[in-house]
């Protein structure tokens, strides 16, 4: 099922350039509110949050007037981490939850996530029955005058999402004593993850929460993580914590500055699951996790099974086979008792309350050994290249090569106009020989 605007995870694209502009977010308003308006529930309700990019002012505005002139009633959030606006539009009963967002991209890029009133990321099916709606004439979904919605702003989203977060935990919950970097990418979390921290009692170094527009993701973050690194050894703390720009996903650091990756932090939170009696099921990973923790949970007699790329995919899986814990290496990880998407907050929070007692991080993220894994992004001016005879014939020489020694996997990026080169093997010299085999045929 091909579709026209939505990616892997919502629209996305450089602002004032293809889909992302002010004419295109009033259409997607519009034909998101008509979509939901004839489900014919009592109530039409749309929520809107934001993350903190200069071009989100003007996409913003549009795509309140599109749903507004579908008949939806709108509320406004502002700047808010993408599972606070999905926890919320379950919380709130609203019909759609919309994020103005590119993740981790540069400000450079925005776009929109789209979730139901179950919190969850629309499916194909329903992206697609809204697609054609985008381009259906506007004046056949305009409502009239009398049944246009109405917006207002709600100023306490982010402290709607803590109480949220905070009620997922004992009350005695404390991080007293405890130091920790925060960067939080000059992003969504700025407001939210410092101050839920704080009222913990930890003592908190942030970084990334000065935004202006323009500097989210920049040389900070989750996709940047040297910074944190570089912090926690600066202040002697015990875990740096490290965000994208809509904070759905994490990347961490061990009091010893060793970076632990989504696998990592998954490996962890499963190994304590299962010993707690809370992993239900199993855990659902992605084309990309590390082939070392595919071992690990073999060993653990845990069950774990690969989806596509995407958290949105990855939760879907975890849905129809009712388990509870999924995630990728990036650190898009969905704690399934707790939440319908990745949460980089949430999936801190976890990790600290296992960190509580006086544990190291060094100590219980020392779960299982990685498989060396390189991965070379190729911008493409068309990412059709990778259907090429050419490709084609060199992903099934460099997959010959790899058999039994390790694992390659070649795709497209479903945010970005980049082809992905993943390979994995012990055996370094073959695994750069497999990359470049690869490499010669995208330009």
């Amino acid at each position: 099922m091909k579709k026209k605007y939505f990616g892997t995870d919502g629209i996305r694209g450089t602002v004032n350039i293809g889909n992302i502009n002010g004419e295109k977010f009033f259409k997607f308003g519009l034909a998101a509110g008509t979509y939901f308006k004839n489900l014919k529930k009592k109530k039409q309700v749309a929520i809107i949050a934001k993350d903190t990019r200069l071009s989100g002012y003007t996409l913003e505005p549009a795509l309140v007037s599109g749903l507004a002139s579908a008949g939806m009633h709108i509320f406004t959030l502002g700047p808010l981490p993408t599972n606070g606006l999905a926890m919320l539009t379950k919380k709130m009963k609203a019909n759609l939850g919309i994020m103005i967002t590119a993740s981790h991209n540069p400000f450079h890029d925005n776009g929109l996530k789209l979730f139901g009133p179950n919190g969850m990321k629309l499916s194909d099916k329903i992206e697609k029955k809204i697609e054609n709606l985008i381009d259906t004439k506007t004046v056949n979904q305009l409502s009239e005058p009398k049944s246009l919605g109405r917006v207002k702003r709600l100023e306490d989203g982010n402290e709607r999402y803590i109480n949220i977060l905070k009620n997922n935990f004992p009350a005695d919950f404390s991080l007293r004593g405890m130091r920790i970097v925060l960067d939080c990418a000059n992003g969504a979390g700025y407001k939210s993850a410092p101050k839920i921290l704080t009222e913990l009692g930890a003592k908190v170094f942030s970084i990334g929460i000065k935004p202006n527009g323009l500097n989210i993701n920049y040389n900070c973050g989750s996709t940047f993580p040297e910074i944190v690194k570089r912090y926690v050894k600066k202040f002697k703390a015990d875990l740096g914590i490290s965000l994208d720009g809509d904070a759905d996903r994490v990347i961490m650091c061990d009091e010893k500055a060793q970076i632990v990756d989504g696998d990592q932090i998954i490996a962890m939170i499963a190994k304590r699951w299962k010993r707690k009696k809370i992993l239900k099921g199993g855990v659902i990973g992605t084309l990309m996790t590390n082939y070392g923790l595919e071992k690990f949970f073999s060993r653990e007699k845990i069950k774990f099974k690969r989806s596509k790329v995407g958290d949105r995919y990855v939760k879907e899986m975890m849905k129809k086979y009712n388990f509870n814990l999924g995630g990728e290496q990036s650190g898009h990880i969905i704690l399934g008792k707790f939440a319908t998407t990745g949460d980089g907050l949430l999936v801190a929070l976890e990790t600290l309350f296992a960190l509580r007692k006086g544990k190291l991080a060094s100590e219980i993220f020392k779960v299982y050994k990685s498989v060396p894994q390189k991965l070379l992004n190729i911008k493409v001016k068309d990412k059709k290249i990778i259907n090429s005879l050419k490709c084609k014939k060199a992903i099934k020489l460099a997959n010959g090569l790899i058999k039994n020694k390790g694992r390659l996997l070649v795709r497209a990026s479903g945010t970005e106009p980049k082809i992905r080169i993943m390979c994995e093997s012990f055996n370094l010299s073959l695994m750069i020989k497999c990359i470049n085999i690869v490499k010669k045929t995208i330009h």
